[in-house]
């Protein structure tokens, strides 16, 4: 058509050359062409701003259109590009009458030359590029929103994500709100996250419906993945208001295990860590810390039995070991039966008769911990500590090796010894719910209250306390907390709670004298395992600050060098490009660390699964089964989020979702904690929580451990409840049953 044209019917436009009408017109008028359902308009071109009979001529251009007030919109001739977006840059005027047209597509026009726009252009490289203006009958949506048929985050080709509002999609789509989000796939439909309110904007039918307008859009440009937005009138009539490709899709990820057997994302030292790992840790902290962990096995047991571990997509999973004739016979020869009887009794005998267990092995590994591991760590990080500041980068790399061995020896004492302190637990809450049950019923607190408010118990931030330990993070020592805890009340509340109910267990039991003195055992040792397992995870990450100084000072090593730009960047190298500007040769690592800095902010993004593969047939999902047995016959509720029970009781509040100890000072009083993962710098917000959800987590986390000192009911190993979840809805969290309810 000609380029003469200055108003043309959008119905009209699609032979229209693009340069004149603009991307977001063309696209419009392609699919309308195509019969897809799009508000008729009209598309205006910078020939009509000398026309001095503007706003009368737009007014019978669109008397025949339908409608009384009208959407105007900027239409860049380089907008909706698969490498340009201009997402936002452009201006658009809602609810416009006829008669205030002309004013409307002038700022329109006015808004193309504006800075924003301008910046933008010279970014990529062009010159301005030219526009038109888009005018449509305005949609009065009861709902609206954006799709797009691939995971932004993922990459994900296989699932269609739809965005809620009610009324106008306009907040969502500037940012100013938060949706409710629906996930589409072949064989799902389901919300993934519920909007501000709480209450439910759509329904699966349309959501459904919403999901199959997309893919037929992105089927017509060749599958291209495309951001489409949306409303839904009050005729229940779905119109597409936009469509445009996606940008920057990430390739899309996949969440295959790295071997036979199950691996979990919360078992080991993946309950430390809460998110995808950096560079740095990868290639260093974490084999170093792992053959620690070997290394003080055979200490203790005269043998190393591997316990695989691998990262996908950054994310740390672990599995056990695979049983099989050939290790179970190098277990025998090389520990000479040692081996057999410290598994036997950590890891079989511990859940049905800890007691026992503690007297045959675990006592005298809770010996060796304190007398002989903690305090020759300790002597080390002093060591340590005493001479980085003038350490060489050959030394540093040397402390960096010796601590973390001596930390991964120290996560071995803590897996064997205080590890047992869970499946102890299981067994006294079993005799609980067998003997004790009316006066310990699991809806308040069960065998948990008997473990609550114990003398040394109490958790306790450090300075070497850690949010990961990932190294990248800093530690409680280098963080503004804010308000401090204010536990002492609670704690002294708990304490005289359990003896209380020790008095009470003791007197129902009074006529059966083996029954009393087999709880007094049981409760003895659960009690002092409690004990032990606060004590040995508080002391865990001694090393950390030492650790974290010793890579601030190869940083500004590589930086001297000229290797990278700031001291920080070192945690995007590898081991083996900081041992090279060690030896003085690192080579320019810039553009590399911005790559994998990009590629990690990705990655922490992700929803990673809790478990990846398959449990072994003799082995079975352990956790899985813990958690069943942690639940009882409690009943979940219909439409609840359901995540492992990890400490009794209920209680309702507001979601305060906590991604760091950048919103440590705006959690208040009475809120939900709800997070990925919780670690050791996070405890003080528990003095001050209704109750914790955590994406992550196991029975014997962190979250769990802490939450249960304090009373309050917490819900573990949800898998994503901080994208599910919004803040400031109210929810009530169930630790008994293990489920949060939300409240409209």
């Amino acid at each position: 058509m000609s380029s003469n044209l200055t108003v043309v019917d959008l119905a009209e436009a699609s032979a229209v050359d693009r340069a004149l009408i603009g991307g977001k017109a063309a696209v419009l008028a392609d699919l309308t062409a195509a019969r897809f359902s799009v508000p008729p308009g009209i598309v205006v071109t910078t020939g009509v701003l000398d026309d001095p009979q503007l706003d009368r001529r737009l007014a019978a251009s669109v008397e025949g259109l339908g409608g009384e007030r009208f959407a105007v919109r900027s239409s860049g001739a380089a907008e909706d590009l698969p490498d340009a977006s201009y997402a936002g840059l452009y201006e658009t005027y809602l609810n416009v009458p006829a008669d205030g047209l002309g004013a409307a597509v002038r700022r329109c026009f006015a808004a193309a030359a504006s800075e924003r726009v301008t910046a933008y252009h010279q970014r990529r490289g062009g010159a301005t590029a030219a526009m038109a203006v888009l005018v449509q009958v305005m949609v009065d949506p009861i709902v609206a929103g954006v799709a797009f048929t691939a995971h932004p985050v993922t990459g994900d080709r296989d699932q269609t994500l739809v965005a809620a509002v009610a009324g106008l999609g306009d907040p969502l789509v500037s940012g100013v709100t938060t949706g409710e989000e629906w996930t589409v796939t072949a064989s799902r439909t389901a919300m993934t996250r519920s909007g501000p309110g709480g209450g439910r904007v759509l329904t699966d039918v349309q959501a459904d419906a919403v999901a199959e307008l997309s893919r037929r859009i992105a089927d017509r440009y060749d599958g291209r993945p495309q951001d489409v937005e949306w409303a839904i009138d009050r005729a229940g009539r779905l119109w597409l208001l936009q469509a445009r490709p996606m940008t920057a899709v990430p390739e899309p990820v996949s969440w295959t295990a790295p071997g036979p057997g199950l691996w979990m994302r919360n078992f080991r030292l993946g309950e430390w860590l809460p998110e995808a790992v950096t560079p740095l840790f990868a290639s260093w902290l974490l084999p170093v810390l792992e053959d620690g962990y070997l290394d003080g096995m055979y200490g203790s047991v005269g043998v190393r039995v591997p316990f695989r571990y691998a990262l996908v997509n950054g994310w740390y999973y672990n599995a056990t070991p695979i049983p099989s004739p050939k290790l179970l016979a190098g277990v025998l020869w090389q520990g000479r039966w040692r081996a057999a009887k410290i598994l036997f009794n950590a890891l079989i005998r511990v859940s049905h008769d800890p007691d026992a267990a503690d007297r045959a092995v675990l006592s005298e590994l809770e010996w060796a911990w304190r007398e002989q591991q903690l305090p020759g760590y300790r002597r080390l990080v002093a060591a340590a500590e005493a001479e980085v500041d003038t350490a060489s980068p050959r030394r540093l790399a040397e402390l960096v090796d010796a601590l973390g061995r001596e930390a991964g020896i120290y996560l071995w004492y803590l897996a064997i010894v205080g590890g047992s302190a869970w499946k102890m637990e299981a067994c006294l809450t079993r005799f609980v719910r067998r003997h004790l049950i009316d006066v310990l019923p699991d809806d308040e607190g069960g065998a948990q209250v008997l473990l609550r408010g114990l003398p040394g118990a109490q958790p306790v931030a450090g300075a070497h306390a850690v949010q990961s330990v990932d190294w990248y993070h800093p530690v409680a020592g280098e963080l503004a907390t804010g308000r401090p805890p204010r536990a002492g009340d609670r704690y002294r509340s708990l304490a005289e709670q359990r003896m209380v109910a020790e008095q009470r267990c003791r007197a129902t039991l009074a006529d059966r004298p083996r029954l009393l003195a087999d709880f007094d055992r049981l409760l003895k040792v659960n009690q002092r395992y409690a004990v032990i397992r606060e004590e040995q995870a508080r002391e865990f990450t001694l090393a950390w600050p030492v650790l974290r100084a010793c890579t601030a000072r190869l940083g500004r090593h590589l930086v001297n060098l000229g290797a990278i730009e700031q001291p920080g960047d070192i945690y995007f190298c590898t081991r083996d490009e900081v041992n090279s500007g060690i030896e003085g040769d690192p080579g320019q690592l810039s553009a590399r660390v911005a790559e994998r800095r990009a590629l990690w902010q990705r990655q922490r993004r992700l929803t990673a699964p809790l478990t990846l593969g398959r449990p072994a047939r003799l082995i079975g999902d352990v956790i899985e089964h813990a958690v069943q047995q942690a639940r009882g016959t409690t009943e979940t509720a219909e439409g609840a989020l359901v995540g492992h029970p990890a400490s009794a009781g209920r209680a309702t509040g507001e979601v305060a979702i906590v991604h760091g100890p950048e919103d440590f000072d705006g959690f208040a009083d009475g809120q939900v904690l709800v997070a990925k993962a919780t670690a050791p710098a996070w405890t003080p917000l528990f003095s001050r929580a209704a109750a914790v959800v955590t994406d992550g987590g196991t029975l014997a986390a962190h979250a769990s451990l802490v939450a249960r000192e304090y009373g309050i009911p917490a819900v573990v190993g949800t898998g994503d409840a901080t994208q599910r979840l919004r803040p400031g809805q109210l929810v009530t969290v169930d630790g008994t049953a293990g489920t949060i309810t939300l409240h409209t």
